[in-house]
């Protein structure tokens, strides 16, 4: 017998909520959202609630849900497939310069991100480069047939969004484990492409519920019955979306490993045992005797045996996990440190000096438009993993040296 180490919030006439959460705050209106979810009646035996758990929009992030005959597009986001990606190199700390610097500048040429003063995107391809053109010409067959019925779709960059960060909580790293070896790892998803899939299908979802009179408790919950038409094209369209996401950040991985590679006297290696995981998506499983659909809203896959990835916040330890196959929490885990509070509130409450002091250390960004990710905006990442150590082993331990973002 597994042992397990959560506890159950009941949500009145909804299904029980299982919450890993021992040791770390959980604010009241995710368990309001978390209550609301489980009152839905397609949810299948329960939720799994991941320590890293915090208010969304219709769903709470850090959450894993698991229907039957039902999908709800809200619960997987806008960010459809959203995800990281980790590899060691050959590499060690010795092999490192003393300044990072051009190493954080290579980074950056190498692969397009962020937004420019006036707030418009320059993260994307001017010219996508040859690998780039191959790559989208694999994925473009099935995209062109979802257009086919959803022509909104077509007016997305997503050919020039191939292989780019995007803005946000995303970002490259050069890391360091506890051996000290380098590893290079990466956050981000399906780009503006699946922003669009993700908005148009959860409107379409809402339309469907004005016509069919179905009240819920959150709008953001609309959802789509199986077997209808709508049903069918979302589930295409998000599958095609969570390969474009993994397809992006490999192809990052790629440019980022040249890049270095480019500049580094020593020649190295990359490992092609890479971990490449999605922690937003949904996908078809199989759980106490049932076919169902798992939507993991801010959570990694952990089968047992499984690696992963769980990352802390700028200028905290990121930890490379294996799963242990727990069962009651659908073979899940935490998707990383969660947030502690919003971008808006940690921008009134910390300064470039508080930015500075907590990335002692670490190359990289350090001015007034990236406090919003201070690792104070965060959850505690050591009580995140302690929460769920019934959940994964640890692995390997990564602390950034270097950090790209947006």
């Amino acid at each position: 017998m597994q042992p397990v180490h959560y506890h159950v919030m009941q949500s009145g006439y909804g299904k029980p909520i299982k919450m890993w959460t021992h040791g770390v705050p959980i604010e009241d209106e995710a368990k309001t959202q978390l209550t609301n979810i489980a009152q839905l009646p397609f949810i299948f035996k329960h939720i799994a609630v991941m320590p890293d758990v915090h208010l969304g929009k219709g769903s709470t992030i850090g959450s894993v849900i698991p229907t039957l005959g039902a999908i709800i597009p809200a619960a997987v986001g806008v960010d459809i497939g959203c995800g990281m990606m980790a590899a060691r190199t050959s590499l060690i700390a010795d092999d490192l310069p003393d300044n990072l610097h051009g190493w954080r500048s290579a980074i950056e040429k190498a692969v397009p991100h962020g937004l420019n003063f006036k707030g418009r995107d320059h993260g994307s391809w001017s010219n996508p480069p040859d690998v780039v053109d191959k790559a989208w010409l694999a994925l473009k067959p099935e995209f062109d047939a979802i257009c086919e019925k959803h022509p909104c779709l077509k007016n997305t960059n997503n050919h020039k969004h191939l292989a780019t960060l995007g803005t946000g909580n995303h970002f490259i790293e050069v890391c360091l484990d506890e051996s000290n070896r380098v590893w290079f790892m990466l956050h981000s998803g399906s780009r503006g492409v699946g922003n669009r899939i993700g908005t148009h299908f959860i409107e379409l979802a809402k339309k469907d519920m004005e016509r069919f009179f179905i009240q819920l408790p959150d709008k953001d919950l609309a959802y789509f019955p199986e077997g209808t038409e709508h049903f069918n094209d979302y589930v295409q369209a998000v599958g095609w979306a969570q390969q474009y996401a993994r397809q992006n950040r490999a192809l990052m991985m790629a440019n980022v490993s040249t890049a270095i590679q480019a500049i580094v006297p020593k020649p190295f290696t990359v490992d092609v045992e890479a971990v490449n995981c999605h922690h937003n998506y949904v996908q078809r499983e199989h759980h106490f005797g049932q076919n169902i659909l798992v939507t993991r809203k801010g959570a990694v896959s952990a089968w047992p045996g499984q690696l992963g990835i769980i990352p802390g916040s700028m200028g905290a330890k990121s930890f490379i996990v294996r799963g242990k196959g727990q069962l009651e929490a659908f073979c899940s885990c935490s998707h990383g440190a969660g947030r502690s509070m919003s971008r808006t509130a940690a921008k009134k409450r910390f300064s470039i000096a508080d930015q500075i002091a907590a990335t002692e250390g670490v190359e990289c960004r350090k001015d007034a438009e990236v406090i919003d990710e201070i690792p104070m905006a965060y959850k505690d990442i050591d009580a995140v993993m302690q929460a769920q150590t019934d959940l994964v082993d640890i692995v390997h331990t990564l602390k950034q040296v270097v950090c790209v973002k947006g």
